[in-house]
């Protein structure tokens, strides 16, 4: 039985690549994904939400839920 252990040259298969090869591909990436700055959702007045239903079932397990959860 032999101990070989298969290192990076000898992995032939073009799918294997190292974390630090992934990170650096990410960082040459990174310029082109640049994120749009968040905007801040305005509140909502309540008299506007409508058409929201819960079923019974769900209602009544949210109602016996403590205000920060179990």
């Amino acid at each position: 039985m032999s101990n070989h252990i298969a290192t990076r040259e000898t992995v032939t298969d073009e799918t294997e690549i190292s974390l630090a090869e992934l990170r650096g591909d990410c960082a040459r990436m990174s310029p082109r994904w640049a994120a749009h700055a968040k905007s801040a959702a305005a509140p909502v007045a309540p008299s506007r939400i409508h058409g929201v239903t819960v079923p019974d079932t769900s209602a009544r397990l949210v109602d016996t839920m403590s205000e920060y959860g179990d």
